[in-house]
């Protein structure tokens, strides 16, 4: 299994140039809060279109977790949580527990990475480029949703891809990216059949026939392109602030010999 975890970037030690808590342009610390400030937005967020929907449309809320959208925005949350507190516990302590925790969940926290940094771009393309409307920003709720979730959704994910130190992903994770948007597809048929509803119109076979193949293929394909730019962005990233990111592991080093210094 050892070669296995390898390859998917799960290494002993896990992560040694620390990429995934730190930053080239921000403090351990600040970057530790932002990623906490984005999980709370996205926390308030559930919980404010909960409230609101409960009283104004309770349909939606029982299809809410057959959207790809809010889906999407479920992983957002639950990575700025996880890679906050990881952040936080760096900045604080100089060492983050996921480097000692199993490696599966190394592998998975790596896999949800993947994820947050390529999905939310084919929601925004796919909200913006098929399904937006005249009523898109009609009401201030409408305003609000559809920018949390079909535009910040980006904005959050192009921040870790930027402004920290996150990927390159492995490669391997691609094919995994696709089988999980290929299995939120199934998913959406199987909204069909028991809520009698299609999540996104151009699933919709009766409507639309066999471009309904092309939208999926297009879909599969454009998150396909998207693993590729982000994998390259980060590469880039990574040449441009090379110096700053040895400057990172050498004041860790030198932290982390000044703490055994004083056990």
């Amino acid at each position: 299994m050892d070669g296995v975890y390898s390859k998917f970037g799960v290494g002993v030690p896990f992560d040694p140039e620390l990429s995934l808590v730190t930053s080239p342009v921000y403090s351990p610390f600040l970057l530790a809060t932002i990623r906490l400030l984005f999980g709370f937005y996205y926390l308030l967020t559930f919980i404010f279109w909960f409230s609101w929907e409960s009283v104004h449309s309770p349909v939606d809320v029982d299809q809410f977790f057959s959207y790809f959208t809010h889906l999407s925005a479920i992983g957002l949350c639950a990575y700025f949580w996880a890679a906050g507190v990881q952040t936080t516990a760096y900045a604080r302590w100089n060492k983050y527990p996921l480097r000692h925790w199993p490696r599966l969940f190394q592998l998975l926290h790596l896999g949800l990475t993947a994820t947050v940094i390529t999905f939310p771009f084919v929601v925004t393309i796919a909200y913006w480029g098929l399904l937006a409307s005249s009523t898109s920003f009609s009401t201030p709720f409408n305003a609000w949703e559809n920018t949390s979730l079909h535009i910040l959704n980006s904005v959050f994910a192009l921040s870790e891809i930027l402004l920290t130190f996150v990927g390159p992903i492995p490669w391997l994770y691609l094919p995994i990216c696709v089988l999980t948007i290929g299995l939120y597809i199934a998913l959406a048929y199987v909204s069909h059949a028991t809520q009698n509803f299609y999540p996104y119109k151009f699933l919709d076979p009766a409507q639309y026939g066999g471009q309904v193949a092309a939208y999926v293929f297009g879909v599969l394909i454009g998150e396909c392109i998207i693993f590729a730019v982000v994998y390259g962005l980060s590469k880039l990233r990574n040449i441009i602030f090379a110096k700053r990111r040895t400057s990172t592991l050498a004041d860790t080093s030198l932290g982390e010999k000044s703490q055994a210094g004083h056990v």
